[in-house]
């Protein structure tokens, strides 16, 4: 469980962003939050420097399509991509198959293609705490993850 406020960074610490392009991939499946992360993580990107028209955002419909939607963003000449969505616990095991599905997904994006894609991708047990962390009592992750997509685009250009 997050102890911190997720929106508190050191603006001196990020690298501006005007250079760069970014992909956002956001999962319409729990809209409600994930809407709240693609907020954070655009006006986090906007603040830093990154022009409005260097900000791509498409929709799939759920968190698992965020591996195949991340993929094809990558092929857009993007600096990062952030993968954007929402997975709440529910009766069954298909919470634990999607989260991993999602998660070892998007590492091996990572890993295969020369464009970071940011998780940010939200496996909480309800949706009150989805809500803390898109938006609420704990900050908004769509933040965190702009600020990791903006380090990760400084890393891929001076790597």
């Amino acid at each position: 469980m997050a102890t911190t406020n997720l929106s508190a960074y050191d603006k001196a610490t990020i690298p501006n962003g005007k250079q760069f392009r970014f992909g956002i991939v956001v999962s319409e499946w729990n809209e409600n939050i994930t809407q709240g992360l693609l907020e954070g993580a655009k006006t986090t990107l906007l603040e830093n420097g990154v022009q409005s028209d260097n900000i791509i955002v498409w929709d799939v419909p759920g968190s698992y399509e965020l591996i195949y939607g991340s993929k094809k963003m990558q092929d857009q000449k993007v600096d990062a991509v952030i993968a954007i969505g929402s997975v709440i616990q529910g009766q069954t095991k298909h919470f634990d198959f999607v989260c991993e599905g999602v998660a070892q997904g998007i590492k091996d994006l990572n890993v295969l293609h020369d464009t970071p894609v940011i998780f940010c991708v939200l496996t909480d047990n309800n949706l009150q705490q989805a809500i803390d962390r898109s938006g609420g009592k704990h900050g908004n992750k769509g933040v965190e993850a702009a600020v990791a997509a903006l380090k990760m685009a400084e890393l891929r250009k001076n790597a």
